[in-house]
């Protein structure tokens, strides 16, 4: 992990965003305080299929289940 001030950020940033795609972390820190990581954004490879998972796992029959009383004050 390389860490990097903001200073250091704006004047290296096309290295940095470089350095990123290559697969390093690069955070920017203000102060001693790292505030952002910089990582590339990822791209979907390939289509999707519904149901490609299907059969690699299990759900059990308490997740159908009601909430109970205290659980559902928590979403609250």
């Amino acid at each position: 992990m390389k860490t990097v001030t903001i200073h250091q950020a704006k004047t290296n940033l096309s290295q940095l965003i470089e350095q990123a795609c290559q697969g390093e972390e690069i955070v920017i820190a203000r102060g001693p305080k790292p505030v952002v990581r910089l990582v590339p954004v990822s791209t979907v490879k390939g289509n999707r299929q519904p149901g490609a998972l299907r059969g690699k796992f299990r759900v059990g029959k308490e997740f159908f289940e009601p909430l109970s009383p205290e659980e559902l004050e928590r979403w609250e």
